[in-house]
């Protein structure tokens, strides 16, 4: 695991955007496609527009996202009108986009759906990225949520312990499978989460899942903001 630090969120989201670029150009060097994960969340505001400027052949590339509300794509909360808001807008209309959201009312009803819709991505993940919560969780895996490792979806419905809707997530298999995972970290606290993660790995965390399951490399991105 490498861990680069910044001083302000507009250097982290220029430094992201250039690893995203370099990291897909060489997937690309070597794979006719590309998948770039993304999630949703506060801090994807500030380098998804760096990353719309990227000099990609976007339509080599599919995009999709690492979790979603299991809301409606227009609602505020939904991850898929975020990335579409800040990123896909600004792509080429030639730029795949595969959402997490379907029309069944749970996303428990709809995982198998969901895994045959990612079973299509160009596989393995080309490049993740990945935000982390205070209390250890990415994408949508809790601590306390554990992953059923034997199932081969590349999908898993959560209902978290305090967040206010169901989610749909990719599996723990599916992200540690990544290619390159990135992990971008904004705050003290969850940077001082990763001080403590580094000594102490707690087995209860689905970032300790993480870095425990890929044989990937990991790249750390974190500012104090």
């Amino acid at each position: 695991m490498q861990r680069h630090y910044f001083p302000n969120i507009e250097q982290l989201s220029q430094s992201v955007a250039k690893y995203v670029e370099s990291t897909l150009q060489h997937t690309l060097a070597r794979k006719p496609q590309a998948t770039l994960v993304v999630p949703g969340g506060n801090t994807p505001r500030h380098y998804l527009p760096a990353l719309a400027k990227c000099q990609l052949p976007w339509d080599r590339i599919t995009v999709t996202l690492s979790d979603e509300r299991w809301v409606d794509a227009n609602n505020e909360q939904s991850n898929e009108r975020l990335v579409k808001q800040h990123l896909i807008s600004h792509l080429p209309a030639s730029t795949r986009f595969v959402g997490l959201k379907t029309q069944h009312d749970s996303p428990f009803d709809a995982t198998d759906e969901i895994h045959q819709r990612l079973d299509k991505l160009p596989l393995p993940l080309s490049l993740t990225v990945l935000g982390l919560g205070e209390d250890g969780h990415i994408a949508s895996l809790f601590p306390g949520v554990y992953p059923d490792l034997r199932s081969t979806h590349h999908c898993v419905a959560v209902a978290p312990p305090i967040a206010p809707s169901l989610r749909i997530s990719l599996s723990l298999a599916m992200l540690a499978k990544s290619e390159h995972i990135a992990l971008v970290v904004t705050g003290e606290s969850k940077r001082r989460l990763m001080e403590r993660l580094s000594d102490n790995p707690d087995p209860k965390l689905p970032i300790v899942w993480l870095l425990q399951c890929t044989q990937s490399p990991v790249t750390v991105f974190e500012a104090n903001v």
